[in-house]
């Protein structure tokens, strides 16, 4: 398949301009899967993360994040890359994509490849072109690391079904929570055609499985799952609604991740609502402690929200909104109590939890004991009991809990004169001078980028 790049730019000048289109896309992360480098190849991935190698934020810096293209076919209102916006365009080459992997990877920069892309003409274009990049990777590069891919909803399923044996994870973002929502602000994206994909990779991976069960040989299928990308602001869904949604993703279509995204407004447009305070990055904050609870902890998105109470508290994380809720179970003597209750104890997580569990077959715990496992007393000790005694003399009432609780600073990404982190750059030693933003830096923090 041959089609015309833009000559006039080098391959760096192309880097520069397509990793910056790809950070508004969050839905991507670096674990799930083993796989041992075979010694033919190059590389290896490793499900505790792809290297185990953090930033002090916390950020994985591992994943080559790139598009494949800023070209565009769809006019969507609230991405830079548009087809109506006056931006620079240019796209890589199979050949460019596979250069820059292997090229940083060499350096120990990265140990895998995210690559998204716009729409080049049609779907099936494009997906063919990352099914080639891929297939150039795996069998003439012979790289074994991780790679993440998007499924373009409306390609042929036989070309998502090909690419999808050559990569780690893919995802297809729903982008927004709502048809209504989608098809005012991404009128040429349509909901029957995201789910498709959707529901074509979780049957490949249930099959896959299988076959490997009956075929120890046989070929793996998207072995990371899939994941999916919510923008958060941009239309006037509540948090009620998101998580319902998420929820459901979990369960229909059993993603691994459902990343969300505060609504950046990058364009002008009369459909895109006005973000005085800036991008709603504490509601994204709340969500992602929300979500947490539904894939860890086994709460449900009901139990966090309502109708009549449908977004989260702006002051307190929701598990401890929902225990000052929930008083009348409280406080929960921590020596009789099941794994499940533990869990909803707020300064209490899920490591904290089993080793509770597993420490009490030796004896009943003392405070002291629950501070060695873990546990956050500063929080827990409102909530719990260890051998029918408080910690201190507290009283179970919601206004005095609150009170203490927002005494205690909680660790936000974030605070009110902005970030309080600096990302660090790919990029720090080829000349590189461009300055992270905010956006960037946020999602630096959370571990998104």
């Amino acid at each position: 398949m041959n089609y015309k790049v833009s000559e006039e730019m080098c391959v760096m000048e192309k880097l520069g301009i397509l990793t910056d289109a790809a950070k508004y896309d969050v839905a991507c992360t670096s674990s799930g899967v083993d796989r041992k480098g075979s010694g033919s190849g190059m590389g290896n991935t490793v499900a505790g993360g792809i290297c185990h190698s953090f930033s002090a934020d916390g950020r994985c810096i591992s994943l080559l994040k790139i598009l494949f293209t800023n070209e565009c076919i769809y006019d969507c209102k609230y991405c830079i890359n548009r087809k109506s916006n006056d931006v620079v365009r240019t796209s890589f080459t199979p050949d460019e994509v596979c250069e820059l992997t292997m090229g940083f990877y060499k350096r120990n920069y990265i140990e895998g490849l995210f690559l998204s892309s716009g729409i080049l003409y049609n779907p099936d274009f494009t997906m063919e072109l990352i099914y080639q990049t891929l297939y150039k990777l795996r069998r003439e590069h012979r790289f074994q690391g991780y790679i993440h891919v998007k499924a373009i909803p409306g390609a042929d399923p036989f070309l998502i079904q090909k690419t999808g044996l050559l990569a780690d994870r893919m995802s297809v973002n729903l982008e927004l929570p709502t048809a209504e929502g989608l098809s005012r602000l991404a009128p040429n994206k349509h909901r029957k055609n995201i789910l498709a994909p959707m529901r074509q990779i979780q049957n490949g991976i249930v099959s896959s499985k299988n076959e490997i069960v009956l075929y120890k040989n046989a070929p793996r299928f998207v072995p990371a799952g899939q994941s999916t990308q919510l923008i958060v602001g941009a239309t006037p869904e509540n948090d009620y609604q998101l998580m319902t949604v998420a929820e459901s993703l979990y369960e229909k279509f059993e993603l691994k991740r459902v990343f969300y995204s505060a609504f950046v407004n990058v364009n002008e447009d009369k459909e895109l609502p006005a973000l005085p305070g800036g991008p709603p990055l504490l509601r994204e904050h709340r969500l992602y402690q929300a979500d947490w609870l539904l894939r860890f902890y086994g709460f449900k998105a009901g139990e966090l929200l309502s109708e009549e109470r449908p977004n989260f508290n702006i002051l307190l994380d929701p598990k401890a909104d929902w225990a000052l809720r929930h008083l009348e179970i409280f406080p929960v003597e921590v020596n009789r109590a099941d794994y499940q209750l533990l869990l909803r104890i707020p300064g209490i997580g899920v490591k904290s939890a089993q080793r509770i569990v597993m420490a009490r077959r030796n004896g009943f715990l003392s405070f002291l004991d629950l501070k060695k496992i873990g546990v956050v007393l500063k929080r827990a000790l409102y909530f719990i009991t260890c051998n029918g005694r408080m910690m201190y003399n507290t009283k179970i009432e919601e206004d005095y809990i609150t009170r203490n609780l927002l005494t205690v600073k909680e660790k936000l990404p974030f605070d009110k004169d902005g970030i309080t982190y600096k990302q660090l750059s790919l990029f720090d030693d080829v000349g590189f001078t461009m300055q992270p933003d905010i956006i960037d830096t946020h999602k630096a923090v959370l571990g998104q980028m």
